[in-house]
């Protein structure tokens, strides 16, 4: 970045100060909260969010240095509920992806459903697209999530979202555009899957394993050095001559 751009020190200590403001904000609003979800304490945090993220990147354009804060991205957070607290129905959406880690056994699955079900000569299974078509009309999605190994299929991330609704919608209502429209302060739960879980885990254990490989290589070389010290202490004691009872 050039100089002429870069922001001034008023500035960088401006959203110092900023920081600070929203920091005493954020703790009055814990402090006073109202409930779990009260959204003074969600609006407070994003104050902070963004004052933060506002100072770090100021304090790195005009001195090449950054923070050791971290602050979690607030765009995918749920905002707090505000819907009935006694919904009288409510929508369960539910995402899951895959890949198509094996396309001939994908194949070969519809195939045997295809020539199970249909006489009519379809061939609706020699394709990818025909076959995932007859797959998933055939078992339900749960089915298919706990068989998916046997359809060629790799899982990805997936989620469900539960959102309250004052009444249930009218058949056929929301067909066409199943998936617009919801409310994100109306979701009264969310359960997320996702392989980035499981990367963080296996990062923790592999640092587990390679600290009980260090400690035992450490205990291992006590061990050595307490194993060579006693050697040759025998050896020494071999080496020293009885001493003669006349002198």
């Amino acid at each position: 970045m050039s100089d002429a751009v870069q922001p001034t020190a008023a500035e960088v200590r401006a959203a110092a100060e900023a920081v600070k403001t929203a920091l005493d904000r954020h703790l009055a609003a814990v402090e006073g909260r109202s409930g779990e979800d009260d959204p003074a304490v969600y609006d407070a945090f994003n104050q902070l969010a963004a004052a933060a993220e506002a100072y770090d990147e100021l304090l790195y354009d005009r001195y090449d240095e950054v923070t050791p804060f971290e602050i979690p991205g607030t765009e995918d957070a749920l905002p707090p509920y505000t819907g009935p607290e006694e919904p009288n129905a409510l929508s369960v959406l539910i995402r899951r992806d895959y890949s198509v880690a094996e396309p001939q056994r994908l194949l070969a699955q519809a195939q045997r459903v295809e020539a199970a079900d249909f006489d009519d000569g379809a061939d609706a299974s020699g394709t990818v697209h025909g076959a995932l078509g007859i797959l998933f009309g055939e078992f339900e999605p749960d089915e298919i999530a706990s068989r998916h190994k046997e359809f060629g299929l790799e899982e990805g991330d997936s989620t469900l979202w539960v959102t309250a609704a004052d009444d249930q919608s009218d058949p056929g209502e929301w067909l066409e555009a199943p998936f617009e429209g919801v409310d994100p302060q109306r979701v009264i739960c969310r359960f997320d899957v996702s392989t980035v879980f499981d990367d963080d885990l296996d990062d923790e254990d592999d640092e587990d394993v390679e600290d009980e490989s260090e400690r035992d290589v450490e205990e291992d070389s006590e061990d050595d050095i307490e194993d060579e010290l006693d050697t040759d202490l025998d050896e020494d004691e071999d080496d020293l001559e009885p001493l003669d009872a006349d002198r």
